[in-house]
């Protein structure tokens, strides 16, 4: 018996991704974004065209 049987066992290293993949992926993932963020800027600029939101006025509270 040896000393190190007891405890957690490492975890097998996963073989390393290729240079194309890591690329494609790269790409996927800007492409994504790039997506993402045309949405936010026309969300923002339909946001820009109404009014407030909160039209409430002064909130009073419920004490007399």
């Amino acid at each position: 018996m040896s000393g190190r049987e007891g405890g957690k066992k490492k975890p097998l290293k996963q073989p390393k991704k290729h240079a194309k993949e890591k690329d494609e992926e790269r790409k996927a993932f800007k492409q994504k974004q790039k997506e993402e963020q045309k949405k936010l800027e026309e969300l923002k600029a339909k946001a820009a065209g109404k009014g407030p939101l909160a039209t409430g006025g002064i909130k009073k509270s419920g004490k007399k």
